[in-house]
């Protein structure tokens, strides 16, 4: 366009007035040409229905789903298991003598996993909510109770991050079980449960008021409300935008400091009246919900320290794998998924933590040492795509996501991915 407007721009130039015809000229010519173009995309875009763009973003699962079975494990409790068919399958070919669920919650995977093998000699189960660890301790024991005492259990009020010492701990009171040559599965479910975001007075949800507390660790010493109001804007500009992916997240910093200097923020129903009223009005409903729920996504992350304690945790979960162990991890947001993906490829690569003397041309060397393969025969053919390394196999190329019946029956699963890394059933 400026190509063939080229020839036309002195004569416009000869005084300001004609100069003022000019712009007004030329953004006019623009327009229809931006007009014009859009029209071509979106006659493009008709021909493609939208469901099928939508699901080329996705890898749905494969694994038929058992509602029967989704309503036996969720019995009676505020929250329904996500991927539980999928998990089970992972799991499924291992003997499973030992078993780590790192996120216990209402109890619903654990209790799945230790019905589907019968050959578990010892189950461990980690929860950093108490409310949590309440709610699941009777079902497990019920489970446990009409198993053969074989069957060891332990359950601890702990964050994940402390695995190894909580093996270290069982090994030390009995040695009889193997936990030096390390567990069969563990299991890492990164969602807040229904019965956190339902509950008020934990501060998690946008649709109700409540503290703005946001601990999941009831003993923690921060709260989301000491975040607005007492830490510096650029601060908290920084969650904005890194923990909540929030574009606006500038104009929000500002705003936020600017409110709280008046009065506190005490409530979610405060914060989320600020939002609102800095949400663009064309947006509607949907528009200053999904700015709300960056945010809280991004004060409970800040408030947890959950991005921290994850990396390092699937570093100490990998290290507590015995051979032929398998780790499997559902996350429900991006920066979760790309931590996962991302520590899944270096273990693979490189069997542990980071070296901080490590060059990058050690990693380019590693990244060689990677092969995609597609695997047949073997029975797990929903595992079809997998990523072999030197230490290790990452069983899902790309994370495998609720089926559109699973995602029909409970919506609050839609955003959850499954990643699964195995490793290696010999020494290297």
């Amino acid at each position: 366009m400026a190509v063939v407007l080229r020839p036309f721009l002195s004569p416009f130039l000869s005084s300001s007035h004609k100069a003022l015809r000019w712009k007004a000229t030329t953004a006019t010519l623009f327009k229809h040409s931006k007009a014009s173009a859009s029209g071509v995309q979106k006659s493009k875009s008709k021909s493609k229905p939208k469901a099928l763009v939508m699901e080329k973003r996705r890898t749905r699962s494969g694994v038929e789903v058992d509602l029967g079975l989704l309503r036996r494990y969720n019995n009676n409790t505020p929250h329904l298991p996500v991927l539980l068919c999928e998990v089970l399958r992972c799991f499924q070919p291992l003997s499973l003598r030992s078993f780590v669920d790192c996120t216990l919650g209402a109890g619903s995977h654990s209790c799945a996993v230790i019905e589907g093998h019968e050959e578990m000699e010892l189950y461990v189960g980690m929860d950093v909510d108490p409310v949590a660890h309440k709610l699941a301790l009777p079902r497990i024991h019920d489970l446990v109770s009409n198993r053969s005492p074989k069957l060891k259990t332990y359950t601890q009020l702990t964050n994940f991050k402390n695995i190894k010492r909580v093996l270290h701990a069982i090994e030390i009171k009995d040695d009889s079980l193997g936990v030096s040559t390390g567990v069969d599965g563990i299991f890492i479910d990164l969602g807040v449960s229904s019965m956190q975001v339902d509950c008020s007075k934990r501060g998690f949800s946008v649709l109700q008021d409540g503290p703005l507390d946001m601990r999941m660790d009831s003993q923690g010493s921060l709260k989301a409300e000491d975040i607005l109001n007492s830490w510096p804007e650029d601060e908290i500009g920084r969650i904005l935008r890194d923990f909540g992916e929030e574009s606006n997240w500038m104009y929000l910093q500002k705003q936020i400091v600017t409110a709280h200097a008046s009065r506190p923020f005490n409530s979610t129903g405060q914060l989320l009246k600020l939002i609102r009223k800095n949400t663009t009005l064309s947006q509607g409903r949907k528009g200053w919900m999904k700015t709300a729920t960056r945010v809280f996504q991004a004060l409970r992350i800040a408030v947890n320290q959950e991005l921290e304690t994850l990396e390092d945790s699937l570093y100490s979960c990998f290290d507590c794998l015995a051979p032929g162990g398998r780790l499997a991890v559902i996350s429900f947001h991006s920066l979760e998924d790309r931590i996962v993906k991302q520590t899944f490829l270096h273990l693979v690569n490189h069997g542990g933590r980071p070296n901080v003397n490590q060059h990058e041309d050690n990693d380019h060397h590693c990244k060689e040492d990677i092969s995609e393969v597609e695997v047949e025969g073997d029975g797990e053919t929903w595992f079809k795509d997998r990523v072999h390394g030197m230490y290790g196999t990452i069983m899902t190329k790309r994370p495998i996501t609720p089926s559109l019946e699973e995602e029909t029956f409970n919506p609050r699963c839609r955003s959850a991915k499954l990643r699964v890394l195995q490793k290696p059933s010999g020494p290297r």
